[in-house]
């Protein structure tokens, strides 16, 4: 969940952990491929850039928002790397500047910061489909279509991190896990990273119904189910991917559901208890293989006010792993 809470969306998150602006013409030069291509660019802020691209893999447009570093040309001659900030479920591209200072952290960072659009429920996935395929296909729009558009047009360099909470904590870890080398060091806060935990065969439950957060949704599009599409589910679990993430500079954290220091309901949040054990068995896992990872697990809850002091916690190593 990228959103607070709330005691009415409580239920059908826990059932998802179970398993302004000033509009200008793009270049024309800004084409990734095959055929995606920025439509429109709207400053919404003095360093706020929102992209609108035009996507094949997601058969529509789609929103990529951008923090600009001091300094930034169009027509600079260096690059600069870039900060990967991926948003929960339940929200958008919007996400990490509304809820949190990032632009203010960021402000005299030489980093491009780049959060795109991940869909309530797109779980950074190209989504099976029922065997089908086609849109939405969010890790191929995100990989394939921006990452290309951000480098060719934007200034982006080859240097990247990434970092995101809740859905987007495990579109953090699949991304560094599915494209090794692309990223120096992967952060998750509040991650679902072990997206089989506690499955039995035949068990439904699993599924994290998208009825929720996308009324009407078969849930089975995304991965299929997971007995008789376990290969796609296990492709898609960071727990199963964690020995591709060597040579990656990791860091997991996750409240355990319980009130802390930054407020919360005074019950159990059973959305952050769930990517306490998520992080734990993943960290484990990591741990298993001899691959390094830092954590943190505290007393807090799935807010964002615990996710804005982990960013904080986390920056300095992410600055010094993009600039090393």
């Amino acid at each position: 969940m990228g959103r607070r809470i709330t005691p009415t969306s409580l239920v059908g998150a826990f059932i998802l952990l179970i398993f302004l602006g000033h509009t200008i013409g793009a270049p024309d030069s800004v084409m990734a491929t095959p055929g995606a291509s920025v439509v429109a660019e709207t400053m919404v802020a003095p360093r706020t850039l929102d992209l609108t691209i035009e996507s094949p893999a997601m058969g529509g447009r789609e929103k990529v928002r951008l923090l600009l570093p001091p300094g930034w040309s169009r027509t600079a001659s260096r690059t600069w790397p870039t900060l990967w900030l991926m948003h929960g479920g339940v929200d958008g591209y919007t996400a990490w500047t509304r809820d949190t200072d990032v632009e203010r952290l960021t402000a005299t960072s030489d980093v491009l910061v780049v959060m795109p659009n991940g869909g309530r429920c797109g779980n950074y996935s190209d989504w099976w489909n029922h065997g089908q395929g086609g849109p939405p296909a969010w890790e191929t729009f995100h990989m394939k279509e921006v990452r290309p558009i951000l480098e060719r047009g934007y200034r982006a360099g080859t240097a990247r991190v990434i970092a995101g909470n809740s859905m987007g904590g495990l579109g953090t870890m699949l991304y560094a896990a599915r494209f090794p080398g692309s990223f120096r060091a992967a952060a998750s806060f509040s991650g679902y990273l072990h997206t089989l935990y506690g499955h039995r065969p035949g068990d439904d439950s699993t599924g994290w119904g998208p009825a929720f957060a996308c009324p009407g949704t078969d849930w089975r599009r995304v991965w299929g189910d997971p007995d008789d599409q376990a290969a796609i589910w296990h492709a898609h679990n960071p727990y199963d991917l964690a020995g591709r993430l060597s040579g990656v500079e990791l860091r997991v954290t996750s409240g355990n559901g319980r009130r802390g220091p930054l407020g919360g309901s005074i019950f159990t949040d059973p959305v952050e208890s769930a990517t306490h054990d998520h992080a734990q068995a993943f960290s484990e896992r990591l741990r298993s293989l001899g691959i390094p990872v830092t954590t943190r697990f505290y007393d807090g809850q799935h807010d964002w006010p615990y996710w804005q002091r982990e960013l904080h916690l986390a920056y300095p190593s992410l600055m010094e792993a993009l600039h090393r």
